[in-house]
């Protein structure tokens, strides 16, 4: 995953990161939610312009920008767009695949579909802190972000836990992912119930 793959659209790279493998240390899990955020919407954290917070969003593309949400939980972005433009997408939600003992270690113990299904119980699980924001998603350390294998069933829905731009499509899950977090969205409530 070389910077090109992030430096598109953003939420092309949305789409493209459901069922990429997200890795840091010992513990691994796949994509299976993430959302789209762009400095045009006020959603986004980019959106007040470039300050001492914002500067990681308006960098090069195929960082993380990791910040710590109403001062609890760090969050994991990537940097999507070109340089200059402000953009990420927010990794909500994983299936783990790789240590899950020290996932669970880390969360307390919880059930597996549980685990990783929000974007601060994943960056727990992961050991996944504030202090890697500005890193690099494409040099294979300290995270690293694999291809995905196959191609998911990708639905979309609005964005969830925010109160402004909320009615834009861009959150995107893997329809059949377990581990996506509450609300699921429309669609994949649906195909459920059509199961």
């Amino acid at each position: 995953m070389n910077r090109a793959f992030y430096s598109r659209s953003v939420h092309e790279v949305a789409r493209d990161l459901v069922g990429c493998v997200v890795r840091h240390g010992d513990a691994a899990g796949r994509i299976v939610e993430v959302e789209s955020y762009h400095h045009e919407e006020p959603a986004c954290h980019a959106y007040v312009g470039l300050t001492d917070r914002t500067a990681t969003l308006f960098g090069p593309p195929g960082n993380a920008y990791v910040y710590r949400s109403y001062g609890i939980h760090a969050l994991l972005n990537a940097v999507s767009e070109e340089e200059g433009v402000g953009a990420a997408v927010l990794i909500r939600a994983l299936e783990p695949v790789e240590g899950v003992e020290s996932m669970r270690r880390r969360r307390g113990l919880e059930p597996l579909e549980e685990l990783c299904s929000g974007p601060g119980k994943l960056t727990q699980a992961l050991g996944i802190g504030v202090e890697l924001n500005g890193t690099s998603l494409t040099e294979g350390d300290p995270i690293q972000v694999l291809p995905r294998a196959g191609k998911p069933e990708i639905v979309t829905g609005v964005r969830i836990g925010i109160t402004k731009a909320a009615d834009l499509p861009w959150r995107f899950c893997d329809a059949n992912s377990r581990h996506v977090s509450r609300p699921w969205p429309a669609e994949m409530r649906e195909l459920r119930r059509a199961a």
